[in-house]
């Protein structure tokens, strides 16, 4: 499902009419943020939508009224776009759900680190003048399609934003797979496991494994060996048409994790197939939004030049 404000180029997209709102649960803070959102975009004559969860522990003792709450199949339905309060995990797991109606996400920070929610709460409500104005600028974001097989029979399919994680889970031995790109043989690993991450992804994970930093621009699937036997396994960059396939030969309590939310159990002969889905996410970012300026900040890269 495609609605009229995704439709619009982003020159002349029309002001949101409905506007989907999603918190981090169990938040005061997150709570109050809400509140103010809501109260706000109904001022400004905006039909607020609430995520049924966030409605139900975080809304509902602070007297916002009968705002209409649903689940996010009813969202993705009926809202425009969805602004996300709290941190990244929050925003994957709203990306992951509302991927599929194609939902453009804006991006409230209340996590830590916040590479995807990049508006302060301190500049929430002035943000929503532009947002409601047109002014935010859209950024297309790929996501993964995740297939876990067991005897020639699909056991778990999920997508994934941030990177699909195999590992070797509790049990402090390394696993040993093998890794298929388009059908060909490239190796046969014994590690701790294998992030298969985007370029979103490239900044999570995968960035603690020492894999490289992927704009949002690049076309590409980083993969990436976590602790592997052999030193001279390194990191990979491979197209976003490629066709991924992971098969463990060896493993006593190996996992497949995506976005490190949802796991799957894996076993010795199962086949994790991973590719580029045929959705993505569309990320809305504020005027003054620069992707190199978000990495000074949050990883502490040095202080730009003084100007003479």
């Amino acid at each position: 499902m495609t609605n009229a404000f995704q439709q619009a180029s982003a020159d002349c997209a029309p002001p949101p009419r409905t506007i989907a709102l999603v918190g981090k649960y169990h938040s005061p803070e997150i709570a109050e943020s809400i509140r103010l959102l809501a109260r706000y975009l109904h001022e400004r004559g905006i039909t607020v939508l609430i995520e049924e969860e966030t409605a139900g522990n975080v809304v509902s003792h602070l007297a916002l009224g009968s705002w209409a709450s649903g689940n996010f199949p009813w969202l993705g339905a009926h809202s425009d776009l969805a602004i996300v309060v709290g941190g990244d995990g929050t925003m994957l797991n709203a990306a992951r759900q509302l991927a599929r109606y194609r939902v453009p996400l804006v991006g409230v920070n209340q996590g830590r680190l916040g590479f995807m929610t990049d508006i302060a709460r301190t500049e929430m409500l002035a943000c929503m003048d532009d947002l409601l104005d047109g002014s935010f600028t859209p950024e297309t974001r790929m996501l993964l399609d995740a297939e876990v097989s067991r005897e020639g029979r699909s056991i778990v399919c999920n997508l994934a934003l941030n990177d699909v994680v195999v590992d070797k889970g509790a049990i402090g031995r390394m696993i040993e797979f093998e890794l298929f790109i388009n059908g060909e043989f490239i190796y046969h690993l014994r590690s701790d496991g294998l992030i298969v991450a985007t370029s979103t992804g490239s900044t999570a994970y995968a960035l603690s494994a020492n894999g490289p930093i992927l704009h949002p621009g690049v076309s590409a699937i980083a993969l990436v060996p976590l602790c592997p036997h052999a030193l001279t396994n390194r990191p990979i960059l491979v197209g976003d048409r490629a066709e991924i396939e992971i098969r463990i030969v060896h493993a006593t309590d190996s996992r497949a994790h995506f976005d490190g939310q949802v796991t799957a159990d894996l076993k010795n002969a199962d086949t994790v197939r991973i590719r580029r889905s045929e959705y993505s996410i569309t990320l809305l970012h504020p005027p003054a939004y620069s992707y190199f300026a978000m990495l000074r900040q949050k990883l502490h890269w040095s202080e730009r030049p003084k100007e003479h």
